[in-house]
C-alpha cells in the first residue's frame, strides 16, 4: 500500500508514459492532443486501481483531473472538436455527452455539501472535546456525530448506486456509422466523464467506508504512536470512528482524549484538501459544460 503522494507518484506516471493510446487523431496536431489527454486518462485509470480510500490518493486524484481539464480545454478549442459537437448537435451521441456532465456536475455538488457537513459535524464534536465539559455532554456529542454519521454514510451509498447505474448506462448511444473524426472526438469527451465517475465513486467510498474493529488504538495508548500496519488499513473517517468507540467503551481519560484529538485534526486538514480540489473541479465542470453548450448554439 502507499503512504505518500510523492510514491504514488513515482509509480503512476512510469505506466502512464508507456501505455498504448488507443484514440488516434485525424490530423497532427489533432493527435498530439488526444494522445496528451489520453497519457492523463490513462493515469487516473491506474490511480483507480490501487482502491486506496484514503484523502491523500483522493487529493491526487482530483489534482490529476485538473490536469485533465486543462488538456481537455486546449481539445474543446480545436477546430475539429467543434466541428464534430456542432455538426452534430441533437444526435443521441451528443446529448448524451451534455446528460453525462450535467450528472456530474450534480455529483459534485453533492459530494461537496456532503464534505461541508461532515466538516460542521467534526468541527462540533472537536470542539466539545476540547472542552471537556463532562462524561455526560461527551456522550451526548459522540452520539449526535455517530447519528450524523451512520445517516450520512446510508445517503453516500444510495448515491454510489446511481452513480453505478449512470456509469453503465453511459456510452450506448452507437457511433457505428460515423466517421472517424466524430468517433475520435466523442471517445476522447466520453472518456473524460467516464475517468469524473471513477474518481467520484471513489470519493463516495473514502466517505462510506465501514468503521472496522481494530486494535490500533490499543497499540497506540501503549506506544503513543500508529504502526505502519494502522496507517494502512484505516482511512482518516475510519480512525475517528475508532477513537470515538474507544472513548464510550473506556471513557474520556487523558490518553483517550489525545488519541481523538489527533484523530479529529487529520481528518480536519484531510477534508480542507479535498475541499479545495473538489471546489477546482467543480469550476472545470462548469466551465467544460458551457464550452460544450456553446458550440450547440
Amino acid at each position: 500500500m502507499l503512504s505518500h503522494p510523492s510514491s504514488l507518484h513515482k509509480i503512476i506516471f512510469p505506466f502512464a508514459s508507456i501505455l498504448q493510446i488507443r484514440i488516434k487523431g485525424i490530423d497532427w496536431k489533432t493527435e498530439i492532443e488526444i494522445q496528451d489527454l489520453g497519457s492523463i486518462t490513462k493515469t487516473l485509470s491506474f490511480t483507480i486501481i490501487f482502491k486506496e480510500r484514503t484523502s491523500i490518493t483522493i487529493t491526487i486524484g482530483l489534482s490529476l483531473l485538473e490536469d485533465l481539464y486543462t488538456s481537455l480545454e486546449d481539445f474543446l478549442n480545436m477546430r475539429s472538436t467543434q466541428k464534430v459537437i456542432s455538426h452534430h448537435q441533437g444526435e443521441n451521441f451528443v446529448e448524451e455527452l451534455l446528460d453525462g456532465s450535467v450528472k456530474i456536475l450534480d455529483i459534485c455538488g453533492i459530494t461537496r455539501d456532503t464534505m461541508l457537513e461532515i466538516k460542521e459535524n467534526v468541527e462540533a464534536l472537536h470542539s466539545s472535546l476540547r472542552r471537556r465539559i463532562g462524561v455526560s455532554s461527551i456522550e451526548t456529542s459522540v452520539a449526535e456525530y455517530n447519528y450524523f454519521s451512520k445517516k450520512m454514510k446510508k445517503n453516500v451509498t444510495k448515491l454510489i448506486t446511481s452513480l453505478k447505474h449512470v456509469e453503465s448506462k453511459f456510452g450506448a448511444s452507437s457511433l457505428l456509422n460515423e466517421d472517424q473524426e466524430v468517433v475520435s472526438v466523442i471517445r476522447v469527451l466520453r472518456e473524460v466523464i467516464v475517468m469524473n465517475m471513477s474518481i467520484f465513486q471513489s470519493i463516495l467510498s473514502f466517505l462510506a467506508s465501514k468503521s472496522k474493529a481494530t486494535k490500533w488504538l490499543k497499540m497506540e495508548k501503549l506506544m503513543h504512536k500508529r504502526t505502519k500496519s494502522c496507517e494502512e488499513n484505516l482511512n482518516e473517517l475510519q480512525r475517528v470512528d475508532a477513537s470515538l468507540r474507544t472513548l464510550l467503551r473506556e471513557g474520556s481519560d487523558v490518553a483517550n482524549i489525545q488519541i481523538a484529538h489527533e484523530s479529529f485534526e487529520t481528518l480536519e486538514s484531510a477534508i480542507e484538501g479535498i475541499e479545495k480540489g473538489l471546489e477546482s473541479v467543480f469550476r472545470r465542470l462548469i466551465k467544460t459544460r458551457v464550452c460544450i453548450l456553446n458550440m450547440t448554439q
